[in-house]
């Protein structure tokens, strides 16, 4: 079957025409036909481009000249800009919105080859940890329909471990990239701040957003974060260090790689199923060669408050744009300009972004912008020392991607501090500006488990090849969810 194959298995036997790009992304639109109206992984398929893409891919494979993407299908969380493709961000306020021009990551992996299928479903401007905030529906997890695929990359999680594509583009602000990627049994990698292009990806919090790779191993992961990676003039927060070639070094001997492991994420409070998983991986990871160090994060509980006062202060201002004069959604027949704005934004947002705007905006108001956003900016700097610190120590970080396995869907949507601590363990990540990666590491009843492995800034290459070396004696990422879109081509 074509569709658990990796990315250089596809890309080879592209290469020796033993299947075609055309033939291969007919076969996943097919399987997106079947299986979205369950799953609602994405928002909307683009047959006509897809097919266009991988009428020329072929043309170039038959040249000899390919890429490792060349060819192969993918999909992008639908806040990545799509020239002439909608993009929506999950909301009404954009569901009409059609960009004039390619996000960067997009423009890219397009420059590959790499085939896009769709845009993926999310939490709308990707506010939410569980993918049930979207304008066009909850996306369900592929291991259980009955629970959430995590969020806000909940579509795109969904639709790799369905096998509706191969890989996925996603977005990590406090770890949308990670816990979904945990929840549906799959490879994620939120990137260092500045290493992949926020052009074209349209904003929730700025200083906290980056595009990352998603798919069902490090191997694939490292191909798609490569193409995504470097730098963009047009982007001032855009890193202009080379980008590594991760694809290459993935078999780097991890012989005497410092893993520490924070006492603030494996206290009491973690779940003995959920710290028994994790020790089993951590042994592994042992066996092949890896030192583990007990290590301090002495600021881990300043994590929630600071980024659930950072981020809504953020998303307001980002936000504040859409007001139903330049474009997106407008309300009918407004009495005034007034009514314009109340009511445009009233009734094209959704509870949850409408929540952390007022929160946002309240943080940033006359009288309370010292005592909440320049506090919460004091004790961010706190969050990136203390990491900075345990990595003299160490040089890699490893712990829980969250605190358990997918939730029931519905079952926290009444509760936003039960929802938020869904993030305890990658949020300040983010913050640090650190890139992060979760993979597989095994089963809690039916439902997957990640761990979390953070590096020191720019260190992607050793944190993918931490992952594809336990990936190499686990088969934890190639399990195959019930609802899997599986046959051959």
């Amino acid at each position: 079957m074509m569709d658990m194959q990796s990315i250089k298995q596809l890309s080879d036997a592209l290469s020796k025409k033993q299947i075609s790009s055309v033939e291969l992304t007919r076969h996943f639109l097919s399987s997106i036909e079947t299986h979205n109206d369950q799953l609602k992984a994405f928002i909307s398929v683009d047959e006509d481009r897809a097919i266009a893409q991988a009428t020329q891919a072929d043309k170039t494979l038959s040249k000899g000249n390919a890429r490792a993407l060349t060819g192969i299908p993918i999909a992008h969380k639908d806040l990545f800009c799509t020239e002439g493709l909608a993009t929506t961000c999950g909301s009404k306020m954009l569901a009409n919105f059609v960009p004039p021009y390619d996000a960067t990551v997009v423009q890219k992996l397009d420059e590959v080859g790499a085939v896009t299928l769709g845009k993926t479903n999310l939490d709308e401007f990707a506010m939410g940890s569980s993918n049930e905030n979207s304008y066009f529906g909850a996306v369900r997890n592929p291991w259980d329909t009955n629970c959430v695929p995590g969020g806000s990359s909940g579509g795109s999680a969904a639709a790799v471990a369905a096998g509706l594509c191969v890989a996925a583009t996603g977005t990590d602000t406090g770890g949308s990239i990670r816990q979904p990627a945990a929840f549906c049994g799959i490879t994620g990698i939120k990137p260092t701040y500045g290493r992949v292009s926020r052009l074209g990806m349209i904003a929730y919090a700025s200083s906290l957003d980056q595009g990352g790779a998603m798919a069902r191993s490090a191997e694939d992961c490292a191909f798609l974060l490569e193409a995504m990676s470097g730098f963009d003039a047009a982007d001032s927060t855009s890193s202009d260090r080379a980008v590594e070639p991760y694809s290459e070094q993935l078999n780097h001997d991890i012989k005497g790689l410092r893993i520490g492991l924070p006492r603030q994420y494996f206290s009491a409070d973690l779940d003995a199923k959920v710290r028994e998983l994790l020790h089993n991986a951590l042994h592994e990871l042992e066996r092949l060669g890896a030192v583990l160090v007990d290590i301090e994060l002495k600021q881990a509980e300043l994590a929630i408050p600071v980024y659930y006062i950072i981020a809504p202060a953020e998303a307001s201002t980002n936000l504040s744009r859409y007001d139903g004069v330049r474009y997106g959604y407008r309300c009918e027949a407004p009495a005034d300009l007034h009514d314009l704005y109340t009511r445009s934004r009233s009734e094209a947002f959704g509870e949850e972004v409408k929540k952390r705007i007022l929160v946002g905006t309240y943080a940033l108001s006359s009288g309370y912008y010292d005592a909440y956003y320049g506090q919460a900016q004091k004790a961010r700097r706190l969050i990136a020392e203390d990491f900075q610190q345990a990595f003299k120590q160490v040089d890699l970080i490893a712990g829980p991607t969250a605190p358990g396995p997918a939730f029931a869907l519905g079952s926290k949507t009444s509760d936003p501090v039960a929802m938020y601590l869904e993030d305890i363990y990658t949020l300040a990540v983010n913050l640090a500006g650190l890139p992060g990666l979760s993979m597989p590491a095994g089963f809690y009843d039916h439902r997957p488990i990640g761990l979390q492995l953070i590096g020191n800034h720019f260190d992607e290459s050793r944190l993918l090849a931490a992952a594809h070396q336990y990936q190499t004696q686990t088969d934890w990422h190639t399990r195959k969810a019930p609802v899997f879109a599986g046959g051959a081509l």
